[in-house]
């Protein structure tokens, strides 16, 4: 899907953002005038060739396309450009979820619904982001969902910390559409690693980015932090009857 942003234009997105950082050393160097998949490959580290998203013969899944041709189909829009530029930027760990949902296709095929783990892998996909060395207390604040900890307490904490959005459609969102309600899925150290076992459970913590500090100026003033409709608390499961 290609959200809210409409084909793409002459109307460059806005490289300085900080959500768009971990991009930029490829971004700046795509040559104007050429389709997606052209542009991405004329900046390609060889992690993958892109191809029009016509080559993607009908009744083949996407993912199984790329993981047997090592081509990934490219429409000409801002969501194909950003996922194109993300494999640029994290080659393995792309290349891992491509292998994982591949192998899940071939042994159980295409069916109504993706299954947990083709779902988690998606999900991550599409709306993850990586925080390989959150500093512990708000590593902690985050798993607890404790955001007067997470925003305000331990704020100064944020000019240390390494945290990129990985998910294509969510940088998609957070260029055409920002709102405070745009959430990541954020997952804590490396999951390069990570057995199909451990992504099936969504081992991802929940996280709006715009409440960032230095990332969108409303929430220069901390009552941004006081909407409980996007800060929720912690959803502790119930006891179990004895």
């Amino acid at each position: 899907m290609s959200g809210p942003c409409p084909p793409r234009g002459p109307e460059a997105p806005d490289w300085q953002q900080p959500w768009l950082a971990p991009l930029h050393e490829w971004a700046v160097n795509l040559p104007a005038g050429r389709p997606a998949f052209a542009a991405l490959n004329a900046v390609g580290t060889g992690a993958a060739r892109f191809v029009d998203a016509a080559a993607l013969p009908a009744g083949e899944a996407y993912e199984a396309f790329i993981a047997r041709t090592g081509s990934v189909p490219t429409r000409d829009n801002l969501h194909d450009l950003f996922n194109g530029l993300v494999w640029q930027w994290q080659p393995a760990l792309k290349q891992r979820l491509n292998q994982l949902q591949a192998a899940q296709i071939a042994a159980q095929g295409v069916g109504p619904t993706r299954g947990a783990l083709r779902d988690a892998l998606t999900l991550f996909d599409e709306h993850g982001a990586l925080w390989p060395d959150a500093p512990p207390p708000l590593a902690q604040a985050l798993a607890a969902r404790d955001w007067q900890a997470l925003f305000i307490t331990h704020r100064a904490l944020w000019r240390q910390a390494r945290f990129e959005i990985f998910g294509h459609a969510l940088l998609e969102q957070l260029t055409c559409a920002p709102r405070k309600g745009l959430t990541a899925h954020v997952v804590l150290g490396d999951p390069r690693a990570w057995s199909a076992e451990q992504w099936a459970v969504k081992p991802f913590l929940p996280l709006p980015v715009l409440g960032i500090p230095g990332w969108w100026p409303a929430n220069e003033n901390l009552a941004f932090y006081a909407d409980p409709k996007v800060f929720r608390p912690l959803r502790l499961k119930p006891a179990a009857t004895p």
